[in-house]
């Protein structure tokens, strides 16, 4: 164990400071605020080894958030790619959960060259951020944030999985096209179809012919920001390819459903997605 801490000097979440980390509304983004206090889930540290490390890239390091077993390994891989909020407490819980499971999760900050997220004022200022990031440049830190799982000797990447919310569920859309190695795939309703921009210029749709493996999409059926008729299209476009991906919407059931800290949360939709999840993921070797 002393030999994976000198990976991540400092990192550990010790008891104490975690509860006082987790306090309603302490460390969510300031733009989510208020925090739905009777919802919000809080997955304790204990029997994990959790906290921040620095994530090597080519381009110099970015900031990332891990946790897995504290003992055994080495263990399947799941990226967990952030939501426009960033990586902030949801996030990191999300990561907890997958270690309690049996996982390696990393959650690397992907908006950071940009911007800091979680302290914009809005979602104006964070939209605003989130429109400067390139594609490629997420695709390399994500390869970098594998990397990181690898180097460390915990994480078994022959058993990568990667899987994302909003912003971060049209990322794992692109980035199962971009990653061969990736096994398994669950995108959180992140849109499909979406003007193209030069730093950003293709959609899931876009890259269909690309995906090397069967992905889980999981959508609301009243997401007011992506219209269903797109995710039909999306879903028409595999059948087309002869891609077997499932797209599950859920009737009357807004966006950011599995968002347990936002007024759009539903427990029982985010329960069966996260148990589907799970389910193909072991389906996929990424267990």
């Amino acid at each position: 164990m002393d030999d994976i801490r000198s990976l991540f000097p400092k990192t550990h979440v010790s008891r104490r400071g975690f509860v006082a980390a987790t306090t309603v509304g302490a460390g969510f983004a300031l733009a989510a605020q208020p925090i739905s206090a009777q919802t919000v889930i809080t997955t304790d540290a204990g029997g994990l080894m959790a906290g921040d490390a620095q994530i090597p890239t080519p381009n110099g390091a970015i900031y990332g958030y891990y946790a897995m077993p504290g003992t055994g390994g080495p263990f399947p891989v799941v990226v967990v790619i952030q939501e426009v909020f960033g990586v902030h407490e949801h996030i990191k819980d999300v990561a907890r959960r997958f270690a309690k499971s049996g996982y390696l999760a990393v959650a690397p900050d992907l908006h950071g060259r940009q911007g800091d997220t979680t302290k914009a004022a809005n979602i104006q200022e964070i939209l605003a951020i989130v429109a400067k990031v390139p594609d490629a440049q997420v695709y390399a830190d994500i390869d970098s944030a594998v990397a990181w799982a690898k180097a460390t000797g915990k994480g078994d990447t022959a058993r990568l999985g990667v899987t994302g919310f909003c912003w971060g569920g049209r990322m794992t859309w692109m980035y199962a096209a971009h990653n061969p190695g990736v096994r398994g795939a669950v995108a959180w309703y992140g849109p499909v179809v979406r003007p193209a921009t030069e730093l950003q210029p293709k959609s899931p749709i876009d890259i269909v012919a690309s995906l090397k493996i069967p992905m889980l999409g999981l959508y609301g059926g009243a997401d007011q920001g992506i219209p269903n008729d797109t995710v039909d299209k999306m879903r028409a476009a595999l059948k087309s390819a002869a891609n077997m991906s499932e797209i599950i919407t859920y009737p009357d059931t807004p966006h950011g459903f599995h968002a347990d800290f936002r007024p759009t949360y539903r427990a029982d939709k985010a329960k069966d997605g996260w148990e589907k999840m799970m389910a193909y993921f072991k389906g996929r070797g990424v267990a």
